[in-house]
């Protein structure tokens, strides 16, 4: 695994454990020699991942769209920094960049972003593990819908179980490691 992407909020949140989580990721990526991969902004969850990464030496790529590179939210000092046109753009370009994708706590964006990547990994457009880093019990809402929605009968087991869910970085990138995705039809 040589990059990750993550998403997270552009926030800090409302309590530390948030900030100190991404910062905890930031220097387990870069110990373990994994590239980062994320939106390119200087602030919130996004600014601290990205210079916990960089404070221990790792690399970190930022994709960033220009009506947000104007808005002066992109980090300064990133080892490369993509500036793209659109969302859809930056979304493609972090997917193709990445080995696997997870989600720190984060707001509306990072749920789309989340969604959308194990999305089409059910639709096998990808085989990369996906997964969130339930940093005190951030996503186990979340995970409840995912549960129910299972047990309706709108998601197979399997690919309910593609979904890796930890609370440590270590435990998550191991998931990854030894992740292998199923190879099931999405239909019923």
């Amino acid at each position: 695994m040589k990059a990750l992407c993550v998403y997270c909020g552009s926030n800090p949140g409302h309590r530390g454990v948030y900030a100190a989580a991404a910062e905890d990721l930031g220097r387990t990526l870069a110990a373990r020699g994994i590239g980062l991969v994320y939106g390119g902004a200087g602030k919130g969850l996004m600014g601290r991942l990205a210079d916990a990464v960089l404070a221990a030496g790792g690399e970190v790529q930022g994709v960033i769209p220009h009506t947000l590179m104007r808005k002066e939210i992109a980090h300064p000092a990133l080892t490369e920094l993509h500036v793209v046109n659109t969302m859809h753009e930056r979304k493609a370009m972090m997917a193709e960049l990445s080995d696997g994708f997870l989600a720190l706590p984060g707001g509306f964006g990072t749920l789309e972003e989340i969604i959308e990547i194990v999305t089409w990994a059910q639709l096998r457009f990808h085989d990369k593990p996906c997964g969130l880093l339930n940093v005190e019990g951030f996503f186990t809402h979340l995970l409840a819908y995912l549960d129910h929605a299972e047990a309706e009968g709108f998601l197979k087991p399997e690919h309910r179980r593609m979904l890796a869910v930890e609370e440590q970085p270590e435990a998550l990138i191991e998931a990854f490691e030894h992740y292998r995705a199923p190879h099931v039809e999405k239909w019923l």
